[in-house]
């Protein structure tokens, strides 16, 4: 485990207030498919013509980590920003009330964690529409505290809040003097649940190091470290888009893979490359739905 110089990520949904309302409004009346195929033929074009960091990295992503030939590449980079505007228009259609369907892989093993008396962790990712997951679960055992970018947007976070509280599930913004922390602590100790992106750096700069799709890649320590200090369940949550209106949710247990008397660093070390197995397993069948647009594998 060492320190990165800087955060790796900070990002929120584009647009601004009036943009997002009216989006809303127009999930009322629209056909999300007649949407879709207006991104598909407008923005998704004119997007990638502008916006050639996140085109690049994708492009980089689709070539050396799953080594699609060029053309396959540049057909898959627009397929990515295709499901992407997908997600981004389904997260505002929920808001407008629009109801998608949900095929679940492993809810015997969450619902087991949902019964029992201690809290548990779901480490999450920027692969599929994770936050989905806040809209179909409802936590009516334990409450469900999701940590969440204090930074997105103001239209975003407001509807989140309107619809999450309905489901029992408390948003908790990450906070520059790391004060989600003691939160997130005190919430496992209550026997709640609790959610954090496991992915990307966020306010503290320590990572731990791990291989995915052949490639050494710097995830945050802290979700690792705080599992195996608080000794509590760790599962993955990956909800991926099938179709226009269905959703198929993958859960799955992460457990460290050592020996009982390894030292902590090694459980922690194995606990985060056990989660990237799992992220591995699910791109290798969704290789379209990875939305880290930097270039997120150093050194190569």
């Amino acid at each position: 485990m060492e320190r990165l110089e800087h955060e790796e990520w900070q990002g929120s949904t584009s647009g601004t207030v009036w943009m997002h309302r009216t989006l809303m409004r127009s999930f009322k009346y629209l056909n999300l498919r007649f949407v879709y195929l207006g991104m598909a033929l407008f923005v998704i074009p004119f997007y990638m013509l502008f916006a050639h960091r996140g085109y690049i990295t994708m492009y980089h992503y689709f070539r050396r980590r799953h080594h699609f030939g060029v053309w396959k590449s540049f057909r898959y980079v627009y397929l990515n920003h295709y499901r992407f505007g997908q997600v981004i228009l389904d997260r505002f259609a929920v808001y407008a009330g629009r109801q998608f369907e949900f095929e679940r892989d492993g809810l015997p093993l969450f619902d087991a964690l949902c019964s029992g008396q201690e809290g548990f962790i779901i480490l999450s990712c920027h692969v599929g529409n994770y936050e989905m997951a806040g809209y179909t679960f409802t936590a009516d055992k334990k409450r469900y505290n999701a940590l969440v970018y204090s930074g997105e947007a103001e239209t975003v976070m407001e509807n989140r809040n309107r619809i999450l509280s309905k489901h029992n599930i408390r948003i908790v913004p990450v906070k520059e003097d790391m004060s989600h922390i003691f939160v997130m602590n005190e919430a496992l100790a209550n026997g709640e649940i609790v959610s954090i992106p496991s992915d990307r750096i966020f306010g503290s700069s320590r990572f731990v190091e791990c291989e995915l799709l052949g490639g050494k890649v710097k995830l945050p320590l802290g979700p690792f470290a705080m599992a195996m200090q608080r000794q509590v369940p760790t599962i993955a949550i990956f909800v991926m888009k099938d179709s226009a209106y269905h959703y198929k949710v993958y859960i799955r247990r992460v457990e460290a893979n050592v020996a009982a008397d390894a030292s902590r660093q090694e459980k922690v070390a194995s606990l985060a490359q056990q989660f990237t197995r799992e992220m591995e397993s699910i791109l290798k069948a969704y290789p379209e739905q990875w939305f880290n647009y930097f270039e997120y594998w150093k050194n190569e």
